[in-house]
């Protein structure tokens, strides 16, 4: 039997499929960004974050965790993108990168809370 007898989908599919696929590269950029939100700790900083500006030793109290802690996971946010900061005098506020951080959240819990 030939190997694409059980291919079903036709030439008009297969084409739409072919339009809307990402390039590779594309993907893998998409990849890395979901896995940021595969760790439960930088969520909670995200949702810290969603409430007010802050400094690390301010989320890390309201987190009870360590400031080392909070600025290693800030560091992986800051790289891709979903946090930025600004300084004030010693002090370095930290704040989500724009409202599609936002969109991502909400539409995420809307979405398992379904």
């Amino acid at each position: 039997m030939e190997e694409n007898a059980y291919l079903h989908v036709d030439g008009g599919t297969l084409k739409l499929i072919d339009e809307k696929m990402p390039p590779q590269e594309e993907l893998l950029d998409l990849a890395e960004f979901f896995k940021v939100f595969g760790d439960g700790t930088r969520l909670k900083i995200l949702y810290v974050l969603l409430a007010a500006e802050m400094c690390v030793y301010d989320i890390a109290m309201v987190l009870g965790m360590s400031q080392s802690a909070i600025s290693h996971q800030l560091r992986v946010l800051k790289q891709m993108d979903l946090v930025k900061n600004r300084r004030e005098g010693k002090t370095i506020f930290y704040s989500l990168a724009d409202s599609h951080i936002v969109t991502i959240l909400s539409q995420g819990l809307d979405h398992i809370e379904e």
